[in-house]
């Protein structure tokens, strides 16, 4: 195109060709802040009738603010004089990379699918899921969104998700707490887990039935090694994790028990 050609075609369409954009991205603003109280109105009627699972409503909703979304490209597209038909082979012809993508895409989509009917977790549920721990925030349409102990919220995949292996821990009623005391030789140890089944009994939120498990989990040279395992709710897990562990310390510290120490044969033969 010659110079002149160039200038007099700026001159003619230069100024329609601008206002066009400005109102596309107008019509871009407006639409995205419709769809958004679209999908709160929505996301209301849902919470207010109690009949839709949270779960449920929130995989609904990404699938309508998608559509929504989508539904806006299009119009504005077909605003700026482009047909679909061809912004669509425009897209096939982008080549490998777009097909790819867009595999991986449906196959996300297709794992949520799967994952709003088998249910293995809903949403405010304790899982382990695509290799994250933590607390389901959302089931979106091409991924998982958990919120993790450290107060990090991750987003994996749903393909990766269903894939792998789920752990909920909030399926069941109670969880098992897991903690560990030693003894030394010479401390009576009837005595002492007779001590502190007493003392854990004692920790909040410690369920009474099943009632917490004191036993002898290993013999050592320092002296016997105590499993102690109280029962408790998912919610209140790392609670009476940590209050154990100092229900150990206190009750132990009271009743005089000394520190376990390795025997000096084994301190010897380990410094050769």
């Amino acid at each position: 195109m010659k110079l002149s050609e160039l200038i007099t075609f700026v001159t003619t369409h230069g100024l329609d060709l601008i206002v066009k954009i400005v109102v596309a991205l107008a019509m871009w603003l407006a639409g995205r802040w419709l769809v958004g109280v679209v999908s709160r109105i929505i996301e209301r009627a849902m919470q207010r009738g109690g009949k839709v699972d949270p779960t449920l409503a929130r995989y609904l909703l990404s699938i309508i603010r998608a559509a929504l979304t989508i539904g806006l490209g299009m119009g504005i597209i077909g605003y700026l004089g482009v047909e679909t038909t061809s912004f669509a082979a425009l897209l096939a012809g982008a080549g490998l990379a777009i097909g790819t993508a867009w595999g991986g895409l449906l196959q996300h989509f297709a794992a949520g699918a799967f994952l709003q009917v088998l249910r293995p977790f809903k949403v405010g549920d304790y899982v382990v899921a695509g290799g994250v721990e933590g607390t389901v925030a959302e089931l979106g349409l091409f991924g998982t969104t958990l919120l993790t102990p450290d107060n990090v919220t991750t987003t994996v995949g749903n393909n990766k998700v269903f894939s792998e292996m789920i752990k909920n821990y909030s399926a069941q009623p109670y969880r098992r707490v897991d903690a560990v005391a030693k003894i030394a030789n010479g401390v009576d140890p009837v005595v002492a887990m007779a001590k502190l089944r007493e003392a854990v009994s004692r920790i909040p939120n410690v369920m009474s039935a099943p009632v917490p498990d004191v036993e002898i989990l290993e013999l050592t040279a320092e002296g016997p090694k105590l499993c102690v395992r109280p029962y408790c709710h998912t919610d209140h897990y790392w609670q009476v994790y940590f209050a154990t562990l100092n229900v150990v310390v206190e009750t132990f510290g009271k009743a005089g028990y000394p520190t376990p120490e390795t025997p000096i044969a084994n301190r010897v033969s380990s410094n050769g």
